[in-house]
């Protein structure tokens, strides 16, 4: 979901201040700035911020830099992933078939309209969200950069939980690293809704706490606001895909385009040929119920890297 934000700035980007502290659309203009609570952020502007603050903050960038290089290099000495490599992730093929995208009338966004009708060819898609024990291995094998936070992970702990910090080319990379691809946001949308229109993954009914992750705050823990990537069995989709609502939002393949939806192809839409933001489906731990809906649509630089963000792939 997203909506043009207008007034007042912050380090030249623009910001509205009705939108919330966790709006995703205010996060979508700030999600490459440091994880710290944006009602912080949102007070201290440039005139604000003495000469000492400004060396301790890039002190602060040096060292979390140089923890998480460190962590990487220990992780690309080690053996134990070579002894416990972690699971395979299980792959859901959805079958060839017309569905119901986007949503018609007042509750629907501007780019969410109009609901139309698709046909998509045959595809498989992950059961779950990529772990960080999944993303370690990749890493350990690769010389892609850490992912914001991972100077926070402990893989004992945290394996199970989805990676974020990822930008759409970290996500792009692992995919085809392991064979495959990031899902076109009509399959990611299929995925979700099914092909009888539901408004969540579960059905028609209104998120709870037995349904998906979502709702606390801004600040970010691996262990306090992310679930085990395989949580939630009430929350599952038709095809029993785990957490396509909260948890993490999800990068898709496609550029974002506001009015894509009135002249889309009918059939495997790919999305625009180009553009300056990727979309992103499903809503994260820290949004509200509202940003949970299957239709729903986020977007985000594609460089973006924060700690709402995650992914899963898709097969052909």
């Amino acid at each position: 979901m997203c909506r043009m934000i207008g007034i007042g700035s912050w380090e030249g980007l623009s910001i509205n201040p009705q939108d919330g502290e966790n709006s995703p659309q205010l996060r979508s203009r700030l999600g490459h700035i440091l994880n710290v609570p944006l009602k912080v952020r949102l007070r201290c502007g440039r005139r604000l911020r003495p000469c000492w603050m400004t060396v301790l903050t890039i002190l602060l960038f040096f060292t979390l830099d140089i923890n998480a290089q460190a962590q990487l290099d220990r992780l690309r000495r080690s053996k134990s992933l070579e002894l416990q490599p972690p699971a395979e992730t299980l792959m859901v093929e959805i079958p060839e078939g017309p569905f119901t995208m986007g949503f018609d009338g007042m509750q629907a966004l501007e780019d969410e309209r109009p609901q139309h009708h698709v046909w998509l060819s045959r595809f498989s898609i992950d059961v779950h969200e990529v772990t960080t024990a999944q993303y370690a291995v990749f890493l350990a094998e690769t010389n892609r950069p850490v992912p914001a936070q991972w100077n926070t992970v402990d893989l004992s702990q945290h394996g199970d939980r989805p990676v974020i910090g990822v930008n759409w080319s970290d996500a792009d990379a692992y995919c085809r690293w392991k064979g495959k691809r990031l899902p076109t946001e009509a399959e990611w949308e299929k995925s979700a809704r099914g092909t009888d229109g539901r408004l969540y993954p579960w059905g028609n009914q209104l998120p709870n706490k037995d349904l998906a992750n979502y709702a606390l705050g801004a600040r970010f823990s691996y262990s306090q606001v992310l679930m085990p990537v395989q949580s939630y069995e009430q929350g599952k989709s038709p095809s029993g895909l785990y957490q396509l609502a909260g948890n993490v939002g999800e990068w898709v393949e496609d550029w974002y385009g506001v009015n894509y939806y009135e002249n889309a192809p009918e059939q495997n839409p790919q999305g625009p040929e180009s553009g300056q933001f990727k979309v992103l489906r499903g809503g994260s731990w820290s949004d509200a119920p509202k940003y949970l809906l299957t239709y729903g649509r986020f977007k985000l630089p594609p460089e973006t890297r924060n700690s709402y963000t995650g992914f899963r792939c898709a097969h052909s």
